[in-house]
């Protein structure tokens, strides 16, 4: 990435643009990539999880518009932005247009600081963990705003039950990641790849972390909102929660939101336990074909991008899959859950994990 920066500086330089145009057009093709990527992503995963969901409970899914069905999501985004945009007459005006807002701003601002392989990653933070964690908590507060602003009882009510829900998963979710920040000794996310990059598949974290990474992906279900852990919206009891009033695009930020986040959780599930980008067989498939050096730099790219793509694919199918088998939970039940299994868990993990890095380390690591 830094490279692709100082070839980009160097290319508008030669033109004599002043490097503050270039930097702020830089950003703001960032800004356009990320979006466009983003909103694609989320038609495709809507598109994938239609079809399993009709495949797991025996229906026919999206099968009329485009062949197999591959435009009905195109399709139901142009007719979502073309819907008329309702605002309540007793709503909070303000409060209501800026909600879906912070719920969408904050999921598209950590798609930076995900590398994709070994050289590309927008913003590479020493402290990337930190500040993936502590913006994937904004969407919560947007999720309050829309409830409230809503005037709706039903809205107030999903909101609350996000704000009980975020709280009660967020500690498990922060105790099992700051066990591979101890296995890692490091916050930045690429430096966590290249801790579990010896031994191939008996490098990653998963094995000395099994029980942490069971706890995040739990605890992950539930800050994604998603079944069983969908009290917030429960169509059968709230009708669709704290979004029930909104309509037309402010409606589609917060369903883009949504599986934008199930997508970006999954991705940093991926790297924190399965490798990220590594691959499984310890060295890269394309380093044993007979290609010249820079041919096989720019493949291997390309395999680190599909490996992280490969075992993202993985956990969204079992997200789905849960989906599709498990019924909701009941808001004691869930909250019971998380303080009286998950939390627990995560400490003893947390220990475990410590005790294996002291034993491996000896006295380097105090």
């Amino acid at each position: 990435m830094d490279v692709l920066y100082s070839y980009y500086l160097e290319y508008f330089q030669s033109f004599g643009i002043n490097e503050a145009w270039a930097i702020l057009l830089w950003y703001a093709m960032t800004f356009a990539i990320v979006a466009v990527l983003l909103i694609g992503v989320v038609l495709v995963l809507v598109l994938v999880e239609r079809k399993l969901l009709a495949l797991f409970t025996v229906r026919k899914g999206p099968n009329r518009v485009g062949f197999w069905g591959c435009l009905q999501t195109v399709a139901d985004a142009i007719k979502l932005l073309f819907k008329e945009d309702i605002i309540p007459d007793k709503a909070d005006k303000f409060l209501f247009w800026i909600a879906p807002i912070l719920v969408f701003a904050p999921v598209m601002a950590v798609w930076g600081l995900i590398p994709w392989d070994s050289r590309f990653c927008i913003f590479n933070s020493i402290v990337g963990v930190l500040l993936f964690m502590a913006i994937l908590t904004f969407p919560t507060f947007g999720i309050l705003l829309a409830g409230y602003s809503s005037n709706n009882k039903y809205s107030l009510i999903g909101a609350f039950r996000a704000c009980v829900q975020t709280i009660s998963y967020e500690i498990p979710l922060v105790m099992s990641v700051l066990s591979i920040v101890v296995l890692a000794q490091t916050l930045n996310i690429n430096n966590i790849i290249l801790a579990q990059s010896s031994n191939g598949i008996f490098g990653w974290n998963f094995i000395p972390a099994f029980v942490g990474m069971v706890v995040f992906f739990v605890c992950a279900i539930a800050q994604m909102n998603r079944t069983p852990f969908d009290l917030p919206e429960a169509e059968s009891e709230l009708v669709c929660g704290y979004n029930v009033e909104y309509s037309g695009m402010k409606f589609a930020m917060f369903f883009l939101a949504e599986y934008a986040e199930t997508f970006i959780i999954s991705l940093f599930m991926a790297i924190l336990f399965f490798g990220g980008y590594l691959s499984p067989f310890g060295g890269y498939i394309v380093e044993q074909l007979d290609i010249n050096f820079v041919t096989t730099q720019f493949l291997i790219y390309i395999e680190q991008f599909s490996w992280l793509i490969i075992k993202t694919a993985i956990i969204l199918f079992v997200i789905i899959w849960i989906r599709a088998t498990l019924p909701r939970l009941r808001a004691d039940q869930l909250t019971a859950f998380a303080w009286k299994v998950l939390l627990p868990l995560s400490i003893i993990n947390f220990f475990v994990v410590s005790v294996i890095k002291y034993m491996t380390m000896g006295a380097s690591y105090v």
